[in-house]
């Protein structure tokens, strides 16, 4: 009873911040879904590229159940994975990480939660490892880069929030106060140059 509570828990988290990361690509240009908001490239659609890559390898090849979708073999692993180039649409990132889940889904549907499953790339001596275990790796990947993606967004064009039946209208005014509260609490804080 408590594995099919836990499995069913950590599954609806996962797909809450599936969804939540696609989100974050709403409204979007091209070049701002794709261009480097960070000094080291990361960008929003590479995110999701990204996601469905770690989800597609994790609940495919862990359990011996490759995933339909074509990888390169994860000792080729270039980066490549982290950003859409010129010739991938949005759609097709998008198509891949929702074809994904599906298998995903299928994974973790048909699985106990203790089934045996070996990740190669993990080192000695852990590589192998249960449902449960990736379940919670995953969803602790997918958690992370939607925080870095929320962040991203914001930067944008202000944009916050888990749902877009959560979002509100920005308030220029009342964001730009907080914030100076912070940054007195900040200058407050630091030490006096004297």
């Amino acid at each position: 009873m408590i594995d099919e509570l836990a499995k069913r828990d950590l599954h609806g988290r996962l797909r809450r911040d599936r969804e939540a990361l696609l989100w974050k690509l709403d409204g979007l240009s091209e070049y701002d879904a794709r261009r480097p908001l960070t000094a080291t490239g990361t960008n929003l659609l590479g995110l999701v590229k990204h996601v469905a890559t770690v989800e597609a390898r994790y609940f495919g090849e862990v359990f011996d159940r490759p995933s339909p979708e074509p990888l390169p073999r994860w000792q080729d692993h270039d980066g490549s994975d982290l950003w859409a180039s010129a010739d991938e649409t949005r759609d097709q990132i998008i198509g891949f990480y929702r074809r994904t889940w599906e298998h995903s889904d299928a994974t973790i549907n048909e699985l106990p939660l203790d089934a045996p499953g070996h990740v190669p790339w993990w080192p000695e001596p852990c590589p192998n490892t249960t449902l449960f275990a990736v379940m919670v790796h995953v969803l602790t990947e997918s958690v992370r880069h939607t925080g870095h993606a929320d962040i991203l967004r914001e930067g944008l064009d202000g944009r916050t929030g888990l749902r877009a039946e959560h979002a509100s209208r920005i308030d220029e005014e009342a964001r730009a106060a907080y914030c100076a509260k912070i940054e007195q609490a900040a200058r407050s804080a630091a030490p006096s140059k004297a």
